[in-house]
């Protein structure tokens, strides 16, 4: 019989999730079937959608926050917000290239932020509003609790540190912040506390601790998965031997000499590319412009990838990096031992050397790179939270981004695995075109329809709970990874990325579930290519296909 190989996954905010060892690039993968006793409590007032098309438009004073405000407290009754001007607070406005106006507010209580709750506002060029979309918590304006924290941050700080078992040396400053938090049917003030570490088990936790008690309410894991410097020209080797050229810098030492390092300071408006080596921290270097170590491999492939895919958003959709704000993109390489995973930690990417057999450098792979960059960008867009339906979507966002910047195939990881996952039959991580070509891991089996497939419809949905892979986000993501591939196969791979680029970065909240992207899909191919287009259509047809119909 032949041996059944498991090796110990993760791939991030991480790569992987369900099956074999893939998890978090991927997560690391539960092999037996968990005991579960969960109990979900829930009221139909919060997160409650908004998706409104205005079909008779008027002209509006102006594209302003203000004049948003204004609308929202005239048709209150019909987006369903009891106190617009009270209760919503302005986050951000910004025009697109279509010369539309997008207002994004948060919903507040008493002037807290209440986790979750956006609404945007949108215009046309001529100060018409077309739609108004996002999320509202409806129970919060009948809650009349103290909002006065009775527990200090640093209080919360500590019990969010002791219930992720932090360790004393922390990644970046930790960061709290008071929220009105809604779980399981109950809203609660509480502080919302980022923790952020390396080590054997990575994390960046998301902490809520109730500001009164100081007892934790809620957490998870969103590891998603000297002298003048010169840019110049210089090449390596990657991990599966192609010849790379690169950018990188040179500097001037007075004791050690020229040293060339893997910066990259070439581009207008950018903080740089760096790549760095994840044991010592340090940039890597070398005495030649020329880095063809075989321990120069993954940093090569790192850093060269890391340029394709902030080309792929300059280029095609005029983003300057992962915050649109030029922030220095940068990567760590030989990160763990036999780490068989990638992972965006909300800052930087991190890649293993994978175990050799399962799986080998994951840096190797572009689609690899392009699929954490892509949570960068989803981190500083739609926020999409990374548990559940939303978690789904921003797993499947970078999935479809990695397979479009990757563009030889549908498949995500296909480089990157190893000589053991090819002789078991494993020759890629995941399929947009064919998701139900790879089992999930037992544990998620009998949560699913009992075929034990990753899913490509929404009747093969798995209705897991928190605790396996954060209720399904590396699961669930493929129905959603399927239904842009079909659509694709209709419009093509540019048109493609231009309408989920849209709508990920206009239309998305935080909360947004599988019925609110066919919206915001949908509407997003309405914007760029009109109503009644073939492609709104095949936006469409891509979700109805999937079992998405409203």
């Amino acid at each position: 019989m032949k041996k059944k190989l498991i090796a110990p996954v993760v791939l991030s905010t991480t790569l992987l999730a369900g099956s074999i060892p893939f998890s978090n690039v991927l997560a690391k993968q539960p092999e037996e079937t968990a005991t579960i006793s969960v109990t979900n409590k829930w009221s139909e007032k919060v997160n409650v959608p908004i998706f409104v098309r205005e079909k008779q438009l008027e002209k509006r004073n102006s594209s302003t926050a203000s004049d948003a405000l204004n609308y929202l407290e005239e048709k209150k009754s019909k987006v369903k917000i009891k106190n617009p001007k009270a209760d919503l607070k302005v986050k951000k406005t910004n025009k697109d290239d279509l010369g539309m106006t997008h207002v994004r507010f948060n919903q507040t209580k008493n002037g807290i932020p209440v986790e979750g709750a956006e609404v945007l506002v949108h215009y046309n060029e001529k100060n018409e509003i077309v739609a108004v979309n996002g999320a509202v918590n409806a129970d919060v304006d009948e809650l009349n609790f103290n909002t006065n924290p009775e527990v200090n941050s640093e209080e919360a700080l500590a019990a969010a540190k002791s219930s992720v078992d932090a360790p004393s040396q922390l990644q970046y400053d930790p960061t709290t912040e008071l929220v009105v938090y809604p779980f399981e049917g109950e809203s609660s003030l509480a502080y919302k506390v980022n923790v952020n570490f390396h080590g054997e088990e990575p994390g960046n936790w998301f902490v809520f601790v109730d500001a009164h008690s100081g007892k934790v309410i809620d957490k998870y894991n969103a590891l998603m998965d000297a002298d003048e410097i010169k840019t110049q020209t210089g090449t390596g080797t990657g991990v599966l031997g192609a010849h790379r050229l690169l950018h990188i810098s040179q500097s001037k030492n007075p004791n050690t000499g020229t040293v060339f390092q893997l910066a990259d300071y070439g581009h207008k408006n950018l903080g740089g590319i760096f790549t760095y080596d994840a044991p010592t921290g340090s940039l890597f270097t070398s005495n030649s412009a020329s880095f063809k170590k075989d321990y120069d491999r993954a940093a090569v492939d790192a850093h060269y990838n890391s340029e394709k895919v902030y080309h792929y958003y300059l280029d095609e959709h005029g983003r300057n990096s992962l915050d649109d704000k030029g922030m220095a993109i940068n990567s760590y390489v030989h990160y763990g031992t036999n780490y068989n995973n990638a992972f965006w930690d909300g800052r930087q990417m991190t890649y293993g050397d994978g175990d050799g057999s399962y799986m080998i450098s994951l840096s190797a792979g572009l689609d690899v790179a392009a699929h954490e960059m892509t949570h960068g960008v989803t981190t500083n867009t739609a926020n999409l939270q990374y548990r559940f339906q939303p978690g789904a979507l921003n797993e499947a966002f970078s999935d479809i981004f990695g397979a479009l910047i990757d563009d030889a195939n549908w498949e995500i990881g296909e480089d990157i695995m190893g000589p053991g996952a090819k002789a078991d039959g494993r020759e890629s991580l995941r399929s947009l075109s064919d998701p139900s070509k790879y089992p999930v891991g037992a544990a998620y089996v009998p949560y699913g329809n009992g075929k034990g497939k990753y899913p490509s419809h929404m009747n093969e949905f798995y209705d897991l709970p928190r605790n396996l892979d954060n209720g399904g986000v590396h699961i669930n993501s493929s129905i959603i990874n399927h239904a842009a591939y079909t659509t694709a196969q209709e419009i093509g791979r540019d048109k493609l990325g231009k309408i989920y680029y849209r709508a990920l970065s206009v239309y998305l909240t935080p909360t947004s579930d599988f019925s609110a992207a066919r919206k915001a899909i949908i509407q997003s191919a309405v914007d760029l290519y009109g109503a009644g287009s073939s492609e709104a259509a095949a936006a469409a047809n891509g979700f109805n296909k999937v079992g998405i119909l409203e």
